[in-house]
């Protein structure tokens, strides 16, 4: 859930930066994109408007330019998508190779592309999850990931239907992906709650402060909720908005729990795969290997495509025909892929994520140290992280502290989207993974000169 940046688009005067990976020479926002922020406002949802109010015009490597000759170093990666970098020109490549190769859509039919893609990720994911199934958005792979625990559990009693899912936790903005999330603000809409989707705390050890399984075990006996009742449980392999993992022990000891009640285990990799955290699957980090796993985002770096990946006999459950997607596997979308996979391989973007994270995360938590009074936690792995903003003297989350920190960083030059998380309190960092490390100091530097301002 995220915070509005900008309601009021009056140009602002801010000092001129001129670095190796920063440049403002306007006003923010630029004077001459009011009318495209306008005229977005006009014919958009207000839903659209919450993010720094800069009008991309391209975007490659690391960095956001507008056409009026300002340029962002990027810490957003388009909403972690960009785990190559924007625009990486062996992907473009790949991609309009595809289109005038003359296949630019199939359906379900046969594809010799989408078998390539099939292949290449069950390649890559943990020995014993080798069928793929290609979706669109990560909201449709959580959703399908819930219909196959479900169907699943049906086949060993038919009251086992339950899905176990954490609090604070996001798996999409689909019906389905919200009743299985665990932020109450956006599931009002829905009213009639499915019963047997359940919550029970996240071991973040910041708010979820009791990081022992036996505290998994007393919510779902608070719940009424019996082992042989459930499905399956779902977790973000770190929850995305606050870059919170669990205990490897925790996680290590549900998978066994698992095993024992017949239930699978499902991570949500969405934002996590492909190298995020420092390794190529986030879950990696616990010494597991779930059931099912939900990917997306920096599967491509940028095209829109899912997918789940699971064991045969789940994938399996249903027949021919009635399990599919209008768009499964979409031959741009999936040269996008294919070649995004090569990337990260052939780079070694997994590695340099791990290298980066190692100058990052100990930064970032020295930064937080600078600010104890507002900086309740420091989260993250990898290239990923984020501060969790909190009002002096206890853990109460200041969502306006994050929003003007955010603010001031995008005046600076360096990009980030809305606070997300908890309150929409949390600062989040998630820079793409070929960023070099003085472009990782450049953005602490810059970070910690915005919160000084906004805390002073």
């Amino acid at each position: 859930m995220g915070t509005q940046i900008a309601s009021d688009l009056t140009p602002r005067r801010v000092s001129r930066v001129q670095t190796k990976y920063r440049r403002i020479v306007t006003d923010i926002p630029a004077p001459e994109s009011i009318p495209v922020l306008e005229r977005l406002r006009q014919f958009e949802p207000r839903s659209m408007s919450g993010q720094p109010p800069i009008v991309w015009d391209r975007a490659e490597g690391i960095q956001i330019y507008d056409r009026w000759g300002n340029m962002w170093l990027d810490w957003s990666s388009g909403v972690v998508v960009t785990n190559a970098g924007h625009g990486h020109p062996a992907i473009r490549q790949a991609m309009m190779e595809r289109i005038e190769h003359g296949l630019i859509h199939n359906y379900c039919f046969p594809s010799e592309i989408r078998g390539e893609l099939a292949a290449g990720l069950a390649k890559v994911a943990p020995e014993g999850l080798k069928k793929v199934f290609l979706l669109t958005t990560g909201s449709e792979a959580c959703e399908c990931a819930i219909k196959l625990a479900r169907t699943h559990g049906k086949t060993i009693n038919a009251k086992k239907i339950t899905i176990v899912t954490y609090h604070n936790a996001f798996h999409g903005r689909t019906l389905g992906s919200q009743m299985a999330g665990g932020i109450p603000a956006l599931k009002d809409w829905i009213v009639n709650l499915d019963p047997n989707m359940v919550q029970v705390p996240f071991p973040d050890g910041f708010r979820g402060l009791d990081t022992s399984f036996e505290g998994f075990l007393k919510a779902l006996d608070r719940a009424g909720v019996t082992p042989d009742q459930v499905a399956g449980v779902m977790t973000e392999t770190y929850q995305g908005g606050n870059a919170s993992f669990a205990p490897p022990e925790y996680i290590q000891k549900l998978r066994n729990w698992c095993d024992q009640h017949r239930a699978l285990l499902i991570f949500d990799e969405i934002q996590a795969g492909f190298g995020r955290t420092g390794k190529y699957w986030g879950f990696e980090h616990y010494g597991v290997v779930p059931d099912l796993i939900c990917c997306g985002k920096g599967i491509s770096s940028g095209m829109p495509l899912s997918a789940v990946i699971g064991r045969g006999d789940i994938m399996d459950l249903y027949p021919p025909g009635s399990m599919t997607s209008t768009h499964t596997g979409n031959p741009v979308c999936a040269a996008a892929a294919l070649a995004n996979l090569k990337v990260i391989e052939e780079q070694n973007l997994v590695e340099n994520s791990r290298r980066m994270g190692e100058v990052m995360q100990p930064l970032l938590r020295q930064l937080g140290s600078r600010f104890p009074k507002h900086v309740g936690a420091v989260h993250g792995k990898g290239l990923v992280a984020a501060l969790h903003m909190v009002r002096p003297g206890g853990i109460e989350p200041d969502s306006a502290l994050a929003t003007d920190i955010v603010r001031r960083c995008m005046e600076k030059g360096l990009l980030m989207f809305a606070p997300v998380g908890y309150a929409g309190a949390s600062v989040k960092i998630a820079p793409p993974l070929v960023t070099p490390e003085d472009a990782i100091r450049e953005g602490v530097s810059v970070l910690e000169e915005a919160m000084r301002e906004a805390i002073q």
